[in-house]
């Protein structure tokens, strides 16, 4: 199922790598985290080679619906109450500045970027939403809080964030690829110390940056057990309006919309991987009773790395890797939150102080409910009774009829009929 980004926008190929190298930095992983990464260590001076297993931004950011907002399903009431003041603010500083960049890039790298209202809507709670503006006004930002708003689905109120924005993310990537070193269809498939091995060959790096989506190396971190994948669901409607700006549902399961050139793309039906969902049953039905004359034109579904307490973990790997990076657990928020962690990965690579350093490294705690949750569907998936297994880490697969792959419920590995290997953390293909 390819996204309209996908069918609209055609890519070089980049050479598999060959040999034995060195460089300064190497990034693996060729989503927009690891061009970013990539881009802001070129620019500061770095010596950088990206390698990506597959085709760059061929995964995660190839179906994202690439909506660029600090306005975020995570409220910063919430965060606030959770982290405190400074990190909420800080939090939401770097994803509007975030914002900024893109908008300055894109100047250099045309990508039919849109500067657009970003609007997060509720159906029955006006009260967190008004507590939201008021918070959101105490960190700096002038949000507004509209009642009764005009959208294009019934709404009891809305917080509208001015000066948002939306853009294409392939034409984005392929744009400033071009000035890197990346070599594709090149897996690195382990990692000694700051030495990757490939298929190819060997790469001798300095620092090494992962982006990965889910990191692929178990021995340290235990991101197996701090991050969880959700599936998501967007379809392409013809014939439907233009909301005029970006929308987020607060509460249901999650329904999102933003409109593209004539289409408009309507997102939503999450659910755990491997578990049962929403998916494109709910988002038809939705579309159906609120877009009865729109035509579906694409379908797509997406995935989505979840942390255990709603902010990335961005920085050194494990304090047992202190010259490997890592960017992961974007919640749903990839596009900005990609650009975010480049600039704390750039500074922390050149010795300088970055205000989301510490609020996003990855040794921090990690006693919350959702690791838990995560143990318990990890130990109930690996004693399930069946020869079906992901080679991850052995959990147990579970056929997705509507997509026609294995999944894994543990991590969110995916496979197709026969097994082959369609998203990571797993590194290999799966015997079916």
């Amino acid at each position: 199922m390819q996204s309209v980004w996908q069918d609209t926008k055609r890519k070089r190929r980049y050479p598999i790598y060959q040999g034995q190298k060195r460089t300064q930095v190497l990034v693996i992983g060729g989503g927009m985290a690891g061009i970013l990464c990539a881009y802001n260590l070129q620019k500061q001076g770095k010596q950088v080679l990206l390698v990506e297993a597959e085709r760059i931004g061929g995964g995660i950011t190839g179906k994202t619906t690439a909506v660029l907002t600090a306005q975020h399903d995570f409220l910063y009431t919430d965060m606030a109450e959770k982290f405190g003041k400074e990190t909420a603010q800080a939090y939401l500083r770097g994803n509007l500045a975030a914002v900024r960049e893109f908008s300055e890039l894109s100047l250099q790298y045309p990508c039919d970027y849109e500067e657009i209202p970003s609007v997060q809507f509720t159906v029955t709670d006006t009260d967190r939403l008004k507590a939201e503006v008021q918070t959101v006004k105490e960190l700096g930002f002038s949000a507004e809080y509209m009642e009764n708003p005009r959208l294009p689905v019934a709404a009891a109120a809305a917080v509208k964030y001015p000066a948002m924005a939306q853009f294409h993310p392939l034409k984005f990537i392929y744009g400033i690829a071009e000035e890197l070193e990346i070599y594709e269809q090149s897996r690195v498939l382990q990692l000694e110390g700051t030495t990757a091995l490939l298929e190819g060959g060997t790469i001798c790096a300095e620092q090494v940056v992962v982006t990965t989506h889910f990191p692929f190396i178990n021995r340290y971190g235990w991101y197996f057990t701090k991050l969880y994948q959700n599936r998501s669901y967007v379809l392409a409607l013809e014939n439907a309006p233009n909301p005029g700006a970006t929308l987020a549902e607060l509460e249901g399961q999650g329904i999102y919309m933003r409109p593209y050139g004539d289409l408009l793309l309507l997102g939503g039906g999450d659910h755990r991987t491997g578990k049962n969902g929403g998916g494109f049953d709910f988002l038809r039905d939705y579309a159906k009773k609120h877009f009865p004359e729109a035509k579906e034109k694409y379908a797509w579904a997406n995935q989505d790395c979840m942390s255990l307490d709603g902010l990335p973990y961005v920085g050194a790997y494990s304090p047992n890797l202190p010259d490997v990076y890592v960017a992961a657990g974007f919640n749903a928020w990839g596009m900005t939150n990609s650009m975010v962690s480049a600039k704390i990965i750039t500074d922390q690579i050149l010795g300088r102080s970055n205000p989301l350093s510490k609020a996003f490294q990855p040794n921090r705690s990690v006693v919350h409910k959702q690791l838990f949750s995560n143990l318990g569907t990890t130990l109930a998936d690996y004693v399930s009774p069946t020869v079906k297994r992901c080679p991850h880490l052995g959990c147990a697969l579970k056929w997705n009829k509507l997509e026609h792959s294995w999944d894994c419920p543990c991590h969110g590995s995916r496979f197709d009929e026969d097994g082959a290997l369609l998203d990571t953390p797993a590194q290999k293909d799966a015997n079916i």
